[in-house]
């Protein structure tokens, strides 16, 4: 209860300014630019491996996976939900992991183009101390990883 308490409309709405600092330090990250706020500042919001756009694929694989469902019982409904629920984000994210390694297609990012107009609605600006918060999380997984000077030619494997 006394975390709630703390929680401010600022710390709300910060939340997602630093998710898509993430975004554009792993654009710059991928890009090999060096990781400072100034530099990395510059890169797009857009990452087709955003939370966002996995989410809106997920939709989409439901609609069509429970579309030949149809309308069984109530019980088997509800197991039906609960159980493919699973799959279709393991789909979803192998669609969106696809497309991370294959930017350059333009049928794919055709294909992946919703998701990206749905981030240009849900994002803004980070700051340079979001930026700065965003690269000090990078480096630390880096670290973890063993991965703290990996060559020019990187992809991080991980949803944005």
């Amino acid at each position: 209860m006394k975390m709630v308490t703390r929680i401010t409309p600022s710390t709300i709405t910060n939340t997602p300014s630093v998710s898509i600092g993430s975004q554009v330090v792993i654009n710059a990250y991928e890009a090999g630019e060096e990781l400072v706020p100034e530099k990395v500042q510059r890169f797009s919001l857009i990452h087709p491996r955003c939370g966002t756009a996995f989410l809106l694929w997920v939709m989409v694989i439901a609609i069509f996976v429970f579309a030949f469902i149809g309308q069984p019982s109530w019980p088997w409904l509800i197991a039906s939900r609960i159980l493919l629920l699973p799959v279709i984000a393991g789909l979803a994210y192998e669609v969106i992991r696809f497309a991370g390694k294959h930017t350059d297609n333009r049928l794919l990012m055709g294909m992946l183009a919703p998701g990206l107009w749905l981030q240009r609605l849900t994002t803004r600006e980070p700051s340079l101390d979001q930026l700065e918060v965003s690269i000090r999380a990078l480096r630390e997984v880096l670290r973890l990883e063993g991965q703290e000077r990996p060559e020019a030619a990187r992809r991080v494997e991980v949803m944005a």
